[in-house]
């Protein structure tokens, strides 16, 4: 019997990444060239790691480690960098690193608003490229970017075939050089920005939060998570304090340096938070000294955020909830899992608790499980230990470091500003110098002799070829490469019906009595006059056509008599020469006009050019239907058609 709850997906795709993980999470695969057993897959992983180790041991990440995990066919990772973007550009530059050592790999990265790199390099990418098309196309190889060509992959791309293209057509898939130097110039920066990413500050802190720090300095992470992300709940914990401050006020503390990043250090300064009553925190200022006061609350916010982020974790340990537990309970909601059932009723209650023990029994919960109870294993392990102040008073801490970039970081934003103002600028006068070349193109082809004087004549032959032209149902133009059925389509049955839409309401007749559920009046003629239809000569049906085509026109010039319209056409005999026209009477000028033909070719021509130029050189309908012909007119000086100039060839 199939499961009720909806299968666990990969989360390492490019179509799944958003709703399983962290919207502030960068995704990485690293595929071999060649298939590898899981044996040589666990080796190039070590070999990476190793590889990466003098990076990243020193690094303080804002979140969670960088790390990779092996599967049947590649190695993959995923890592929450939070509002420190600076751990993604660094997860970025340690990717180009393994490409730089290991040439035989090809790398994707993205993140959860996607292909992040081509957003950086927006201004060079080729026109084809956007949102749609860039997925399982954009990879690092051999330390440079790579976009799969679309000539070797239409459409939607798999990424085997991705992966084949790079290996066979190295050349076609690099990058442009300015795609190439955008993201250089963000990875070149590394690792010297990730040094100066550190901050050390000192702080006093108890002495169980002290020697979590000294034995596993990476959890400062966690604290300022805890602290950062608080809500009402995680508060009631930081006002008992029972974990990291079992004495109370009694408990002594310790001074220490605490390590962390830039963006650590400003989420804990930025924001103000009142000790707990069981803190044992020194007077304020002026009784304190002011760099012993900041030290003292420093350090009290990172005690607060341990013990925050302990019992939450401790509580999702044991209840069995966590980031993990809301995407499955999410994607429950979405499969209509719940029925629409109010949340609180005893149906609810029950379909949920049967949820929780499928999730509790997946692998997916034990994975996510080991995540959660990790950190609070490692501190409990730590505390176990015997505790002394003596570890701590041996030598004073270092001084702090210089937290002036904290309140003077107008320069480097303006930086970044005039950085990306200046690309814009360039961007445009590139559009600029593309659209000058067009012009010059075009001035050099109006340089050629009589190239601007039009022929009208083959504008108006054109035309006639254009309108010659059967269309469909498609459409004048059909795009290539279109796999289309044809409509089956009853000419006669449209036209009956037709008629029957337009009939006088008077003229309609039963629908019951039309056979075959037509309510057209002229299925039940034919139905009841067809002998006499088929006796009647085709000479005689072609006469009574003529006579009905010659009486329409002739009622269609009375009622346009007392109109300006006639007036707007050109006629044959404006073309006449001067002198025909003085031998013409005056009395004969009203009739001459009524029977005088309409020059079809002038009008159409007139018309068109009228158009044009109205458009000013912008696209407008005379233009597109010119360009449709093969047409092309100089965007200035537009010939004026003059009435007494007929088009040649007609």
């Amino acid at each position: 019997m199939a499961s009720p709850f909806p299968t666990t997906v990969d989360p390492f795709t490019t179509t799944n990444h958003r709703t399983n993980h962290s919207p502030d999470t960068i995704f990485y695969t690293i595929h071999p060239d060649q298939p590898t057993t899981p044996t040589q897959l666990q080796t190039l992983n070590l070999q990476i790691l190793q590889t990466l180790t003098p990076f990243t041991t020193t690094y303080t990440w804002h979140h969670t480690l960088f790390t990779l995990t092996p599967t049947t066919t590649h190695l993959h990772g995923h890592l929450r960098y939070g509002d420190n973007l600076d751990d993604e550009w660094f997860v970025v530059f340690l990717l180009f690193h393994v490409s730089r050592h290991f040439r035989n790999l090809s790398i994707r990265v993205w993140d959860s608003d996607g292909e992040f790199l081509l957003i950086e390099a927006a201004f060079h990418l080729p026109k084809w490229v956007n949102p749609e098309t860039a997925g399982n196309r954009v990879f690092i190889r051999r330390d440079e970017v790579c976009i799969v060509p679309k000539k070797r992959v239409s459409g939607l791309v798999r990424l085997e075939d991705a992966l084949r293209v790079l290996v066979e057509f190295p050349d076609e898939c690099r990058a442009s050089d300015g795609v190439q130097s955008v993201i250089m110039g963000r990875v070149s920066e590394f690792p010297e920005k990730a040094r100066r990413n550190v901050h050390c500050a000192r702080v006093l802190v108890p002495l169980s939060v002290a020697k979590v720090l000294r034995d596993e300095p990476c959890m400062i992470s966690l604290a300022v998570e805890g602290f950062y992300d608080r809500d009402i709940d995680s508060m009631k914990h930081a006002a008992k304090m029972e974990k990291f401050l079992p004495k109370g006020r009694e408990e002594e503390l310790v001074l220490v340096l605490a390590k962390m990043s830039r963006a650590m250090y400003a989420q804990l300064m930025q924001q103000k938070f009142q000790a707990p009553k069981c803190y044992p925190m020194p007077p304020v200022p002026p009784k304190t000294d002011q760099s012993t006061y900041m030290e003292a609350e420093l350090g009290m916010k990172i005690a607060c955020g341990f013990e925050m982020i302990y019992q939450q974790k401790k509580r999702e340990e044991e209840e069995g909830t966590g980031s993990t537990w809301e995407a499955f309970r999410d994607s429950l909601e979405k499969s209509g899992y719940f029925q629409g059932l109010l949340p609180g009723s005893n149906e609810y209650k029950r379909l949920m608790e049967n949820a929780k023990e499928y999730y509790q029994k997946s692998a997916v919960h034990r994975e996510a499980n080991e995540m959660l109870s990790a950190p609070v294993k490692r501190i409990d392990e730590i505390l176990a230990l015997p505790l002394s102040m003596d570890d701590f008073n041996v030598q004073e801490a270092p001084s702090s470091d210089d937290n002036s970039w904290l309140y003077g970081g107008e320069e480097e934003l303006n930086s970044v500003l005039t950085e990306r103002q200046r690309e814009m600028e360039q961007y445009e006068e590139k559009k600029k110098r593309k659209q000058k070349g067009k012009e010059k193109v075009n001035e050099g082809d109006s340089s050629i002799p009589n190239q601007n004087d039009v022929d009208l004549g083959d504008i108006a032959k054109s035309m006639k070829a254009f309108m010659d032209k059967v269309s469909t149902y498609e459409g004048a133009e059909v795009p290539e490469d279109r796999d289309l059925k044809d409509v089956e389509f009853d000419l006669d049955r449209f036209m009956k019906e037709l008629g029957a839409a337009t009939m006088n309401p008077a003229q309609d007749v039963d629908s019951d009595d039309v056979e075959g559920g037509s309510s057209s009046d002229m299925d039940f003629d034919e139905s009841e006059d067809d002998s006499d239809m088929e006796e009647e000569p085709e000479e005689h049906g072609d006469m009574k056509q003529e006579d009905f085509m010659h009486a329409y026109s002739d009622a269609l010039n009375d009622e346009l008599k007392s109109t300006t319209l006639k007036k707007s056409f050109v006629r044959a005999n404006d073309h006449s020469s001067d002198k025909n026209e003085a031998l013409s009477g005056g009395g004969d000028e009203e009739m001459d006009d009524d029977f005088t033909p309409v020059d079809v070719d002038v009008n159409l021509v007139k018309s068109l050019l009228d158009s044009f130029s109205s458009q000013q050189g912008l696209p407008g309908p005379a233009s597109n239907l010119l360009g449709l012909m093969g047409k092309h007119l100089p965007l200035d000086d537009v010939p004026k058609p003059k009435h007494n100039a007929k088009p040649k060839g007609t």
